[in-house]
């Protein structure tokens, strides 16, 4: 019939608008690893589930009760407001541009190819049975009302091809390493500062030898193996690998796969403790590089961080300590001297039992420990002092972390990247050392478990000491935030509250300071987190 055949075309042609949405929010939490869809979907009934489809799938039900012309009519009025529906939902993905949009992957396409196949099973049925008309419709309409929860049963018969993909390719790049006779391998992690503690390590090496970092924050064994496959050449003779992780065990697989000589820990936090659930579990996890490193490695660790200065490595590797503030360390800073243009500050060298004067553009006194990290692995490769004091006046900052740039009539401070609440202190510092009005934009701290509210709160009231005039982004997610500042005797005329990070500019640019104004972005959050 007809009317089948319709019903057919205009459900699968709302499946594929409703799963932009779905399959995104799926790419988003990581393909659910540490459950983290499942838990999106609980949290988010309202977005994956309350559409007006679900009224079509009302009518539908009680059409399949009736035989006469009150059928086609439900039946009609079904499929209208399932277009309707749809045009809704096409309309605000396109209004909403995502700050991280879908990216097709191949694995996303066989997502999709799997989704589609599973959405016309009941129109392939119908053509060989035409009597089942209207139970094929009806099944048709349960997947599309159900298309979240569908997207992860895709994911779950996608994991077997998955595991085969994921195994070809990482034997690939195992057996292309093994080729790489002349390359050696810095590994660095830890909960916060690896991508800048990378790139500044990438360009104190570049002086002397011809280093290969991974590509932006491509920190997982996928992003390493895309890395090594894609990139890698015979010409490389340093590989560094940020090695990022959500749970035990993700460093120590990277580490399988890249077998570091060398290794550096940042500052290990709180960063990610809900997906780790507990401290220990997070200390473990970064020391897994250190423990992977063979007997003649390198480790190179934060004095700075008691949680590395208290650890027992189980593995004997040597260890080269730097700090920003502890003399014991065996590069170690001091006369530090932070503006808005930059640093000045001296390192002293242990084994040299002299101190030289460094420069760098970048902002913050965290930044120092990266740098100081880097002139540590520079100094073991060899490097000589005067390189790398060149090298590190010659360090651009890295995009969104702290990265000032003139936007119009503001002075943005970017550090939207993945904020926590060491971080966000040190960025509360940076921009109190600006001299013109400032203002704090920031839709707050996630996923730090049980204290996430504390942490927010505590952000809160060090704002309050800061900013002139504060935009949260997300009523509900901020709401810690707001009670810090309130707490903190923070006048609220000075607190704006916006859902669109977008609108903060507009309202920054009302603002009526008389002088230059300085605007914090701290953290950035997932389009999951969209209120």
């Amino acid at each position: 019939m007809l009317i089948y055949l319709l019903s057919f075309i205009i459900i699968f042609y709302a499946v594929t608008i409703k799963s932009r949405k779905s399959l995104h929010m799926l790419q988003q939490n990581l393909y659910n690893e540490n459950n983290r869809y499942l838990k999106w979907l609980k949290n988010n009934l309202k977005s994956a589930f309350y559409h007006y489809d679900l009224i079509s799938l009302i009518l539908i039900i009680l059409s399949s009760f009736i035989n006469n012309l009150l059928f086609y009519i439900l039946i009609i009025i079904a499929l209208l407001i399932i277009l309707l529906d749809t045009e809704v939902i096409k309309y605000t993905i396109m209004i909403e541009k995502a700050k991280k949009p879908l990216v097709k992957t191949a694995r996303v396409k066989r997502q999709i190819l799997t989704l589609y196949i599973l959405n016309l099973l009941p129109f392939l049925i119908y053509t060989f049975n035409s009597n089942l008309g209207r139970l094929m419709v009806l099944i048709a309409c349960i997947l599309l009302v159900l298309n979240y929860y569908v997207v992860y049963l895709v994911k779950v018969i996608n994991t077997p091809i998955e595991r085969l993909i994921y195994k070809k390719f990482w034997n690939q790049a195992v057996n292309k390493l093994h080729s790489l006779n002349n390359l050696v391998t810095i590994g660095i992690t830890g909960s916060y500062g690896k991508t800048s503690s990378k790139n500044v390590i990438n360009e104190i090496l570049s002086i002397k030898y011809i280093s290969h970092p991974t590509p932006k924050n491509f920190n997982t064994d996928v992003g390493l193996m895309t890395t090594i496959n894609n990139d890698l050449t015979v010409f490389d003779e340093i590989f560094i690998a940020e090695m990022g992780a959500y749970r035990v065990g993700r460093i120590k697989n990277a580490c399988n796969l890249v077998s570091p000589k060398y290794g550096v820990l940042t500052t290990i936090g709180k960063a990610h403790l809900e997906t780790f659930g507990s401290q220990e579990n997070i200390i473990k996890t970064k020391f897994e590089l250190i423990e992977s490193l063979p007997s003649d490695g390198i480790a190179f660790l934060n004095m700075d961080d008691s949680l590395q200065v208290n650890y027992k490595i189980k593995n004997k590797v040597k260890v080269v300590w730097y700090a920003v503030s502890n003399k014991k360390a065996d590069f170690y800073a001091e006369n530090i001297k932070c503006s808005n243009t930059g640093s000045t500050f001296d390192v002293y060298f242990k084994e040299l039992k002299k101190s030289y004067k460094f420069t760098t553009k970048l902002l913050g006194r965290h930044n120092i420990s990266n740098i100081l990290a880097g002139i540590a692995v520079g100094y073991t490769f060899k490097i000589p002092v005067d390189k790398l004091i060149e090298a590190v006046s010659n360090i651009n900052p890295v995009e969104h972390r702290l990265e000032l740039k003139k936007l119009g009539n503001i002075y943005q401070i970017d550090d939207a990247y993945n904020s926590n609440p060491v971080g966000a202190s040190v960025a509360l510092e940076v921009l109190d050392m600006m001299p013109g009005a400032k203002v704090v934009v920031t839709p707050g701290m996630v996923e730090l478990g049980a204290d996430e509210e504390k942490y927010n709160k505590e952000f809160g009231k060090q704002i309050a000491k800061v900013a002139d005039k504060v935009i949260l982004v997300g009523e509900k997610k901020t709401k810690p935030i707001y009670e810090g500042l309130i707490e903190a005797k923070y006048k609220k005329e000075n607190i704006i509250i916006t859902n669109d990070v977008r609108e903060s500019y507009i309202l920054i640019n009302r603002l009526d300071f008389k002088k230059d104004i300085y605007a914090l972005y701290e953290n950035d959050l997932p389009d999951t987190y969209n209120e």
